[in-house]
């Protein structure tokens, strides 16, 4: 009797591995199988649906990664044969054999898909991209309500999907940083939108309970968390059960006379669990600035002690919400609207028409929470309707600057302590003030969890050569790969471009650079200090200054990585990158482009930027 092969969930195979198994051997067996099972009524075998799914992701900091892979593995609970990939892996995809297919993306930058979809959006946005009209698809867009370009990743794919042919079964979902909630509404609406999507053979080897078979929901694995009322506390620590760590070290890295404020922070995971690799972040929940929750309760009129509820729905007093739950420097949506409905006034009303979004966001910039209340003095609020106002406070990730096998139950962290002044007051940063002013060392519990990114890691192979690009605070993952590079013996050449304003104040970790290019660590160290000369100078100016050693290191198979800022620095090397690969390379405009897209594909141009 021929029964449809399957691997068991005790095989030894990835999540990944299995579910593309499992789909091979459904569509190589069904076809013979259907008839035979089908004629046995009352066996003991129940039906078990063996329908494809294509998942693809992209993702920059692997939050959409994590999503696509929680997705794959409720639907194969759910009966369907899953397989998880980067978007950048289509190549690999038959689509013309698809039928399902499901997109989990990130935006960045200015509504740019990540880096790890790039090329796909490429190849779909161009006119030789297919028609798909036999495909069903849906997508599940992240993103952060405070830019413009909202989600804008996912809505061009939507829109692309729909113009090709594609038909959307479900509806995209659009996520703010706070994600659950809305994720969960897109996943109750997926699985019926899946059933009717064709009909194919419903097997299973062995019998199970429904319970058995269905497995907890997917909420249930986005929203569980230690901390939530009436629930078990999670013994394994991540974005939704934060681990109490302790600040053991806290270093300023800038000399006297500097404009400057960085931070060479030390924190403890022991006892926690916690491990990470190099190339990951650290995401790091702050608490607000206390003198700033005075200032908003003078201005609201309240003493702090009125009862509220916090972001997850607990009763707790308006002082300590505003200390830890909500976010109390940018000013939400909702808030500015209630504010021009109230207060009348015509120039907010206009500027928070969808047209006007660039004005609006040039407006905001330097304006906090604070200003609002300041200006509109005669727009009140009841403690409790306030906070319905506010967004939930978010935890802040930076790039890990140390290397586990280099100091063991420890994670470094480099931070940018951020403080001006606008629109005659002073401002901070929320978190960097709070890790480098208000965590006492040893005292303070500090809540963080390991943020894994698969899209920023080393070559696997020792002898590759290195390429890293790191302005500022952009050394912190880069300290990391050449402690990682120097404890594990890898042979590969290393080559460093760091920069900042000046050489006397600002050269991070200048003493363990040089200690690393005297010992052999790092082969060539290249810096650029914008304000020791009359002309500013940066990173990019001294790669198109080395072309052609640069050049060389890319023929010889050189990783080529990037950390710091998105919107300026991360394009400017971009474009020097091309310039480089044009000149020393003896390239055209779109040859260059070309080659570096092959670099992105080879995943040997790798960013992690913000």
């Amino acid at each position: 009797m021929n029964n449809l092969p399957y691997i068991p969930g005790s095989a030894p195979f990835t999540l990944e591995q299995r579910a593309w198994l499992n789909g091979y051997l459904a569509g190589l067996f069904a076809d013979a199988n259907v008839g035979e099972i089908a004629t046995r009524p009352g066996s003991s075998l129940e039906e078990k649906k063996t329908e494809p799914l294509l998942v693809m992701y992209g993702s920059q900091t692997g939050t959409a990664e994590k999503l696509a892979k929680r997705l794959a593995k409720e639907a194969e609970k759910r009966g369907f044969a899953p397989r998880v990939m980067e978007l950048n892996a289509y190549a690999s995809v038959d689509f013309s054999s698809e039928h399902r297919f499901l997109i989990v993306t990130s935006t960045w930058g200015d509504g740019d898909p990540p880096d790890n979809a790039a090329a796909f959006w490429q190849h779909l946005n161009s006119h030789t991209a297919p028609r798909l009209d036999h495909l069903s698809y849906s997508v599940l867009a992240l993103g952060d309500k405070n830019y413009s370009d909202f989600c804008g990743a996912g809505k061009k794919f939507d829109e692309r999907l729909e113009q090709l042919g594609a038909r959307r079964i479900h509806p995209r979902a659009d996520c703010d940083v706070d994600y659950e909630t809305t994720a969960k509404q897109w996943m109750e609406g997926l699985w019926p939108a899946l059933e009717k999507v064709g009909q194919a053979s419903r097997l299973s080897p062995i019998a199970k309970e429904p319970a058995e078979i269905a497995g907890p929901g997917f909420s249930e694995l986005l929203l569980s968390t230690g901390s939530e009322p009436g629930q078990v506390p999670d013994a394994h620590y991540g974005r939704n059960h934060l681990f109490p760590a302790r600040l053991i070290a806290n270093r300023k890295l800038n000399a006297a006379g500097s404009a400057k404020d960085t931070r060479h922070l030390e924190i403890s995971l022991e006892r926690s669990g916690l491990s990470y690799e190099v190339g990951d972040a650290l995401g790091v929940m702050p608490a607000n600035c206390p003198a700033l929750v005075n200032d908003l309760l003078q201005a609201l009129g309240c003493d702090g002690e009125e009862a509220v509820s916090d972001a997850r729905g607990r009763e707790t007093s308006l002082r300590q919400a505003l200390l830890t739950s909500y976010q109390i420097t940018q000013p939400s949506t909702d808030l500015l609207r209630i504010l021009s409905e109230r207060s009348d006034d015509a120039e907010l009303k206009s500027l928070l028409a969808p047209a006007r979004r660039a004005d609006l966001d040039k407006f905001l910039d330097g304006r906090e929470v604070i200003d609002f209340l300041s200006n509109f003095p005669a727009v009140t609020f009841t403690p409790a309707e306030f906070v319905t106002l506010l967004s939930r406070l978010q935890p802040r990730l930076y790039s890990i600057a140390s290397s586990p096998k280099a100091h063991p139950g420890e994670v470094h962290l480099t931070v940018a302590v951020v403080r001006y002044e606008s629109h005659d007051r002073r401002r901070q940063g929320v978190c960097s003030t709070f890790l480098a002013e208000r965590v006492e060392i040893n005292r303070t519990p500090l809540p963080v969890f390991v943020q894994t990114s698969h899209s920023f890691r080393l070559p696997s192979d020792g002898d590759r050569p290195v390429i890293m690009i790191g302005p500022g605070t952009g050394i912190a993952p880069f300290r990391a790969f050449l402690e990682e590079r120097r404890a594990i013996g890898a042979n590969g050449r290393n080559w460093l471009f760091f920069g900042d304003q000046c050489q006397a104040h600002d050269f991070l970790y200048c003493e363990e650079l040089e200690a690393m290019l005297a010992g052999g660590t790092l082969t060539r160290l290249d810096t650029a200090f914008s304000r020791d000369q009359s002309e500013k100078i940066y990173v990019q100016h001294r790669m198109l200054e080395n072309a052609g050693g640069f050049w060389t290191w890319l023929e010889d198979g050189a990783h080529v990585y990037v950390c710091g800022d998105a919107k300026r620095m991360a394009k400017d090397v971009d474009a020097a990158l091309h310039e480089v690969i044009r000149k020393a390379g003896g390239k055209s405009p779109e040859q260059a482009a070309e080659y570096v897209q092959k670099l992105k594909t080879e995943k040997r141009y790798q960013r992690d930027v913000y």
